[in-house]
């Protein structure tokens, strides 16, 4: 539904919205059409009223401005998806969202020109960019690629910070490493994101404490203090092999002159992206890609960058099972197979089949990608139970698809999701879509299969990968399925509903306007 379906009276309203919207953040129609790459004249033809918007350039314009007064007006976002489908097609796997991310946050260690390529252009980039832009950093998108420029002010105003952005996102955590070099002391909101249970912050404190970090978390703050005599003497050994924990050491590391070794190091796809952009900003990294990271770092860091991170393994995987549900031949371009070769074993093993091109590399130059093609397959359940690890294992957020690729095999698929407190409860709304799914307890699942899927009107669960599963099955399922409340999704897929269409799904984006 566009604005013209309710006449110009509906149009002038939302032009005025956004209009008071972007004064209210501070900005010219030019700075703001810079944000979407358009021009100042549709800007101001949008604010007059004059203009024809679609949903989705409604929601550009308010993760730009303030998203919850066009919210307001519009409603949470809902799919409707009509099955069940085969898709045809090939598609591109888009950068990493975890990646960019953690760029964004290591962005804050270079005082010069950060330019970063084809970013993942998601709800939880949208956010840290509004944290940013709150601390004074001036970030733009480039072009249509979705090239993002960042550069940062001479000082940071930390008292500042856009307290309702950072809550809505668990990466703001990661600006613990950067910002502990630009002041003595300063206040971050708690993290949000994801309802996974409490993923406890002492390893990240434990890994920042010998660079003389203090954090005291009280009052829905971390009040973070830091003593500059305190300095590593010795190996930081990491109590959890986790990504943003290691990625937080490498940007306290990065600004340290000396030489850091971090032991027990994450090697995972974000990580190694993280590495591969510091390097570019000329701190030396060494053991990339294994459980030891030697950092080298620098007193001060002041270039232009231009740094392009890889593709993301989960979308990836996502892709996988869109096409293993729907018995689907397409071909996925573009797939970072050092981060799916036990996930695509595990399959081979189920028997599913797909074919491969020879390897090349991805546009940093280092990470290695492929074309995966697949073909309808029979499945049958894994001996085995399915649970994840630190790299090199299978991801631990590739782990859900499982359950909806277990639903269409024949028996009794396990999976085991250890790492989080409660995201295994999730997956049971595939039995409202006709599944077999039984808890056995907060971290263990059991799947009957093969399913007979029937459609189905659900609420998205609020974690990103269950939710992700739930669509999925929806695409194989008879009839017609409604997904309700899906900003979860676009935290973290950029146009996952058009992209599956342009394979053949019947998806239809809508509001309760």
């Amino acid at each position: 539904m566009t604005s013209e379906d309710s006449g110009d009276d509906y149009k002038g309203r939302i032009g005025n919205l956004i209009r008071d919207a972007r004064k209210h953040r501070g900005l010219t129609q030019a700075q703001l059409a810079d944000r979407l790459g358009t021009s100042q004249s549709a800007i101001n033809r949008i604010e007059k009223g004059h203009q024809n918007l679609s949903l989705e350039m409604l929601a550009r314009i308010g993760s730009a401005v303030d998203s919850e007064i066009v919210a307001v007006g519009a409603g949470p976002t809902h799919l409707r998806v009509k099955g069940p489908t085969t898709l045809v097609g090939s598609i591109d796997v888009k950068t990493s969202k975890n990646a960019g991310v953690a760029l964004l946050c290591a962005s804050l260690l270079n005082r010069g020109r950060t330019t970063l390529r084809k970013v993942a252009r998601i709800e939880e980039v949208n956010r840290l960019l509004e944290v940013l832009d709150s601390l004074g950093v001036q970030t733009r998108w480039i072009n249509a690629e979705n090239d993002l420029e960042i550069i940062p002010p001479k000082d940071l105003d930390l008292t500042k910070i856009d307290e309702e952005a950072a809550r809505r996102t668990r990466s703001v955590i990661m600006f613990l490493g950067p910002l502990m070099h630009r002041s003595d002391d300063f206040d971050l909101p708690y993290a949000g994101g994801c309802n996974l249970g409490t993923r406890t912050v002492e390893p990240h404190m434990s890994a920042l404490r010998p660079f003389g970090l203090e954090v005291k978390a009280t009052d829905g703050w971390y009040h973070a203090q830091i003593n500059r005599a305190i300095v590593p003497t010795r190996p930081i050994v990491l109590t959890e092999r986790g990504d943003t924990v290691t990625e937080n050491a490498l940007m306290a590391a990065a600004l340290h002159p000396g030489t850091t070794v971090i032991r027990n190091a994450s090697s995972n796809y974000m990580v190694q992206d993280l590495c591969f952009f510091l390097q570019a900003l000329g701190v030396q990294v060494d053991g990339i890609g294994t459980t030891t990271l030697t950092v080298t770092g620098c007193e001060s860091i002041d270039v232009d960058v231009d740094y392009s991170p890889s593709e993301d393994p989960i979308e990836a995987m996502s892709l996988l099972a869109a096409a293993i549900v729907t018995r689907s031949e397409i071909t996925i371009e573009r797939a970072p197979i050092e981060f799916l070769e036990i996930e695509l074993a595990v399959l081979e093993e189920m028997g599913f089949r797909y074919t491969l091109t020879e390897e090349y590399l991805a546009a940093n130059g280092r990470t290695r990608l492929v074309d995966i093609t697949t073909h309808p397959s029979d499945l049958v359940a894994p001996r085995d139970k399915i649970h994840p690890m630190p790299f090199p294992g299978l991801n631990i957020d590739n782990l859900p698809f499982f359950a909806v690729i277990g639903a269409v095999a024949e028996g009794q698929t396990y999976l085991h999701d250890w790492v989080y407190d409660n995201r295994a409860i999730y997956l049971t709304e595939l039995n409202k879509l006709g599944g077999r799914v039984t808890l056995l307890d907060p971290h263990r699942v059991q799947i009957e299969g093969p399913t007979s899927w029937t459609g189905a009107e659900l609420i998205c669960p609020p974690a990103l990968r269950p939710a992700v599963v739930v669509l999925l099955a929806m695409l194989a399922s008879k009839g017609t399925s409604v997904l309700r409340g899906t900003y979860v999704i676009h935290r973290g897929y950029e146009d996952l509903a058009e992209r599956l269409s342009s394979l053949g799904a019947d998806i239809e984006t809508f509001r309760d306007i």
